[in-house]
């Protein structure tokens, strides 16, 4: 089968920023998983990844950020999120903050939190560097639908990518997801880093999220 997308090598940074800076959308490697992604500051960009995975209206997109200093150029950085942060990223992590009020509502459609994470890789950080703002990303897959495990996968899943980094994922398992949005911190969802080494970091702010 031929490719009917094109595949960039993870140095291929100013070719992949281009096509994010034309509201593009493009597959990447994370740590977790394959995702797909788009630039955070374009309604344009966020309307055309939410096409292409077939995403609902009323589900925001987590935001992938270079570093803490971009993070905090987007959320609220509370005291357990630092410590979250400072723990486990660069990792398989999402951490959950209230977002700044200078963010416009379409990054997140209105709503009062934010999605986080830290690019883990060189490549990423890179990309995001080249781009100048933070990324949406989500997961390689239409919505409902199983998440891609080869570039093969993606090419059928998506084909109205823009194109797709080479390379593989460590964990193929979605991150784990932290909310430190409010007083109390919570796991929303089970990942790679795990409860017991949350409670290590945060003891005796944490309080486990209820079955």
């Amino acid at each position: 089968m031929v490719n009917r997308i094109r595949r960039f090598e993870p140095d291929e940074t100013e070719a992949m920023a281009e096509i994010l800076r034309n509201d593009g959308v493009i597959s990447v490697v994370t740590d977790t998983v394959y995702g797909v992604c788009a630039r955070m500051n374009s309604l344009a960009a966020q309307e055309n990844l939410r096409e292409l995975k077939h995403r609902p209206a009323d589900k925001a997109f987590p935001i992938m950020c270079c570093d803490i200093e971009q993070i905090r150029t987007v959320a609220e950085v509370s005291e357990n999120g630092r410590k979250i942060i400072d723990a486990f990223m660069p990792g398989p992590v999402t951490v959950i903050l209230k977002k700044r009020e200078d963010v416009p509502d379409f990054v997140n459609g209105g709503l009062p939190t934010l999605a986080v994470r830290m690019a883990t890789s060189e490549a990423l950080e890179k990309l995001i560097r080249a781009v100048g703002v933070p990324l949406l990303m989500t997961s390689a897959n239409r919505s409902g639908e199983k998440t891609c495990d080869t570039l093969e996968e993606i090419e059928l899943a998506c084909p109205g990518l823009n194109g797709i980094m080479n390379g593989k994922p460590m964990f193929h398992e979605a991150s784990t997801i932290i909310d430190c949005s409010g007083e109390q911190v919570r796991v929303l969802r089970k990942g790679p880093v795990s409860e017991e080494q949350i409670q290590k970091v945060l003891t005796p702010a944490w309080r486990k999220e209820e079955e």
